[in-house]
């Protein structure tokens, strides 16, 4: 089997898999295995002194065991049969993406939103995001799902892929594995401020490139020129090197205002506006965010096919 298959039929046969059954509750995930681990070294090193120094350790060695683990398991399967390979490679990719899941509970809060109210609709909004959602108004529960959604097709799916697409499973889990630390310890508060700064700003590097890959499409599968003008104008305002850029992306699409002060954790965190035309969200734009998400995913996996065709076409 050709190089090139063992890399290319997973990742179509994972992407279906994710648009198909999505990511289930309650149902195993290498993602919880992650945050198990993760729960674990903070319980046991998060404490007293040399906290950075503990925080980077535990990120380094469990960065090294994700990578070790999967690596060694897709040499016994390569060795045993290129067909398991690609099934159990097929397995965790749909694992790594989280697009359907994504568009799911965004339009699940649109849909309580509408339906239910606006407490229901906070509560139903906390499941996605880490902004205290007590006080928020309809207008900012809408924004607070677009957010999300933007700067999760980068963290949650173009990542991913991107990683993928260098260095197949192993340096996709390891991604995961990257994300999910600073998701859990990657806060700036009297408990993480040392302890899970490592971990953070590993985070930004890995994606660094993706969040502009993401925005980039975005664009492209829209076509408007006003999200292009947005990325250029806004991309670089956000606290964050990586998350301004598809939330500026999407902003622009849509021509609407993100950003501004939020609550994180009990911290009033003061963040700039992306846009300028403060205008009312209606119920139905989350149908044009969900397409947009589809599309980046499917131009995402579309290009790496095409680039490790072309790469093993010259090879040959």
């Amino acid at each position: 089997m050709e190089k090139s298959i063992l890399i290319i039929a997973p990742l179509v046969l994972g992407y279906i898999l994710d648009l198909i059954i999505g990511d289930p509750d309650n149902w195993p995930h290498p993602v919880r295995v992650f945050g198990n681990a993760i729960a674990t070294g903070d319980k046991l090193l998060n404490k007293n002194g040399s906290r950075f120094f503990k925080g980077m350790l535990l990120t380094i060695i469990l960065c090294l065991l994700t990578y070790s683990f999967f690596h060694l398991t897709n040499l016994l399967l390569l060795s045993a049969s290129t067909w398991l390979f690609v099934l159990v490679n097929s397995v965790w990719v749909w694992y790594g993406l989280a697009n359907n899941a994504l568009i799911t509970e965004g339009r699940n809060v649109f849909l309580v939103l509408n339906k239910e109210g606006l407490e229901a609709g906070r509560k139903q909004l906390s499941r996605i995001v880490g902004r205290d959602t007590s006080r928020l108004t309809a207008q900012q529960i809408r924004i607070a799902v677009l957010e999300t959604m933007s700067e999760n097709l980068s963290d949650g799916i173009v990542a991913p892929l991107f990683f993928y697409a260098i260095g197949g499973i192993p340096a996709m889990m390891t991604y995961k594995m990257i994300n999910t630390m600073d998701s859990m310890i990657g806060y700036r508060n009297e408990k993480y401020e040392l302890f899970g700064k490592f971990a953070a700003r590993l985070d930004d590097v890995a994606n660094f490139i993706p969040a502009r890959i993401t925005a980039t499409f975005m664009v492209l599968v829209t076509g408007s020129y006003n999200g292009f003008q947005f990325i250029i104008k806004y991309g670089n305002l956000h606290k964050s090197p990586n998350a301004g850029y598809p939330e500026s992306a999407l902003a622009g699409i849509l021509d609407c205002r993100f950003g501004g002060p939020n609550v994180y954790h009990g911290v009033l965190v003061d963040k700039p506006f992306i846009g300028k035309n403060d205008r009312i969200i209606q119920p139905d734009e989350i149908e044009k965010v969900k397409w947009i998400n589809h599309k980046t995913c499917f131009l995402m996996v579309l290009v790496i096919i095409l680039a490790h065709v072309l790469i093993n076409k010259n090879l040959w």
